[in-house]
């Protein structure tokens, strides 16, 4: 087997001038996995963030009708956590040793997930001959496994992305939990250092955002309302499958401020989860049990800040970078965009993703505006149809899988009806240093 310890960073076309994507409409989607979701571990060795990815693999592999023997190629996301660490010198559960097969780290499926680990526990895939870590995002997951699959490195490629949560305040444990920490990390306004959460960073640029072009943070609210209305009719997330409540207005404003202008609500809610998706090429594709969508583009963002955290100024620049990428890649327009699905973790910088786009001849300084028109799955300018991490719970895939429904034609009652569901584009996480993928029904 050839194994990748780290996906290598010449990969990520995170340059403008590439052209047309030489593998565009050559990989396809076709099987989607999602274990149930929790809002933290119950201490079941069955709920473990390694048992829900076994699940949610073996479940894409049923929905895209592959025989496990045929899957040549795994390409997950090591890391499972951002702020829920396991705390040091608690040892690990019994019922954990005595349920899984373990590696040499014993961590390993209790709070990260690895190659070594998951091929002992599912002793069906007999055919890995690729497997690779992309770590940090299913974003950069995506984009890692459809560049594999391009190159003919796997031919039937499953894609992993799976969060632990334990019980706890979040980013309290871990190095924030040590005496001090090093280097940049010392200063950087993302660490917890100088008590500065983590949405820091995107209220700072959102309050400079409102301030140069005359919005305010009330502005957002049909954007959160249709956030959560989407992800309650997306049976795999959280809120619908746990709180089904709806988010009004003056539940939103009325919400604490996190870091002002971000509320609690402008952050996502840490939960149990695990995504995994099919990829193979389109050849294949016929054979399968579900129609392929196939994967037009892939584009990235490498861009550094100048300084301990990115200004307006910097996010607006690199946005747009990343929207001509996009485009230029895919060989297409903005004009031929159906829907947008472009990351949310922090609610406040998704018009940013919206505004680097384009997205139906939206510039800079008008998201919110268009907030304020219909937005919803049944006009003609869909937002965030999947909900994103606000409307079902932070997983950084949601809006993946929801490009891939909506353009197979399943996203049931969350299925975009005002217009053709057929080139869709996702993304994330950050707006600089995020990885994205553009998604048609057509090979070209």
């Amino acid at each position: 087997m050839k194994y990748v310890e780290a996906v290598p960073e010449d990969i990520f076309r995170s340059e403008e001038g590439l052209g047309v994507w030489e593998h565009r409409g050559k990989v396809v989607a076709i099987g989607i996995g999602h274990a149930p979701t929790a809002r933290r571990w119950d201490n079941n060795p069955e709920t473990c963030v390694g048992a829900i990815s076994i699940y949610a693999l073996r479940q894409a592999m049923v929905d895209a009708g592959v025989d496990p023997s045929h899957v040549d190629g795994l390409v997950i996301d090591p890391v499972t956590s951002t702020g829920a660490d396991w705390p040091r010198g608690k040892p690990i559960p019994q019922v954990m040793l005595d349920r899984w097969e373990a590696s040499d780290d014993p961590l390993d499926g209790l709070t990260k997930n690895s190659i070594c680990w998951l091929l002992k526990n599912m002793p069906e895939l007999t055919g890995i001959k690729f497997a690779m870590n992309a770590s940090n995002c299913m974003s950069r997951a995506l984009v890692a496994a459809a560049q594999a699959v391009g190159e003919g490195e796997t031919h039937t490629c499953l894609v992993l992305k799976a969060w632990n949560n334990f019980e706890g305040r979040y980013y309290h444990g871990g190095a924030n939990d040590d005496g001090s920490l090093p280097g940049s990390a010392a200063l950087a306004a993302l660490t917890n250092l100088w008590g500065t959460p983590a949405c820091y960073a995107t209220a700072m640029q959102f309050n400079e955002y409102c301030r140069k072009y005359g919005k305010s943070h009330a502005m957002m609210a049909p954007f959160m309302e249709n956030s959560r209305r989407n992800g309650l009719l997306f049976p795999e997330g959280y809120w619908a499958q746990h709180r089904p409540e709806e988010l009004r207005t003056e539940d939103y404003l009325a919400a604490p401020w996190i870091a002002e202008p971000a509320n609690l609500f402008d952050n996502d809610l840490p939960i149990m989860c695990s995504g995994a998706y099919l990829l193979t090429t389109s050849e294949r594709a016929p054979h399968l049990a579900q129609p392929p969508v196939y994967i037009l583009n892939h584009a990235s963002s490498r861009t550094l800040a100048r300084s301990i955290m990115p200004t307006l100024e910097e996010v607006e620049a690199d946005t747009a970078r990343t929207g001509r990428k996009i485009y230029e890649g895919a060989g297409i327009t903005a004009e031929q965009l159906s829907f947008e699905n472009m990351y949310d973790g922090f609610s406040l910088f998704h018009q940013f993703h919206l505004e680097g786009l384009g997205f139906r001849g939206v510039g800079f300084g008008e998201a919110l505006d268009f907030y304020q028109t219909d937005i919803s799955i049944q006009g003609p300018n869909p937002v965030s149809p999947s909900g994103g991490n606000i409307g079902s719970g932070r997983s950084r895939f949601w809006m993946h899988t929801d490009c891939i429904q909506q353009i197979q034609g399943r996203a049931g009652a969350r299925q975009i009806t005002g217009i053709p569901a057929e080139v869709g584009v996702s993304g994330g996480p950050m707006p600089l240093g995020g990885n994205f993928t553009v998604w048609g029904e057509a090979p070209d």
